[in-house]
């Protein structure tokens, strides 16, 4: 199981002002997708989240994103490792990805580049 890396969640209420504001901090440029009614902006290491209060309470409590090689890979070793799978796999926008609660309590999202 390869880790590539984390992305740091964070929940705005002001996406625009938000957006930039990362986008100077980190030097690029923001790409940007809706999911279930949460308007989403990518920023260097930086995920920033807007929606419906609902959404957001659950959103934040996923402390990160992890970029990995394969989905499928790493479901297998969390599985194995006593996680519990909370949701997916299942398609994003850009891969797919699946969320777990680690044996500690730790909410984290796995995601992938693979278009399966």
């Amino acid at each position: 199981m390869d880790i590539l890396g984390a992305t740091l969640r964070v929940c705005v209420d002001d996406l625009e002002a938000a957006v930039s504001f990362y986008e100077r901090l980190a030097g690029a440029d923001a790409l940007r997708f809706e999911r279930g009614g949460v308007q989403v902006a990518a920023v260097g290491c930086f995920l920033l989240m807007s929606g419906p209060p609902a959404e957001l309470e659950v959103l934040r409590k996923v402390a990160a994103t992890i970029a990995v090689t394969d989905v499928d890979e790493v479901h297998k070793t969390l599985t194995e490792l006593g996680a519990d799978v909370l949701a997916g796999p299942v398609p994003t926008p850009v891969g797919r990805n699946l969320i777990v609660r680690h044996p500690d309590g730790a909410v984290y999202e796995y995601a992938d580049r693979r278009g399966h």
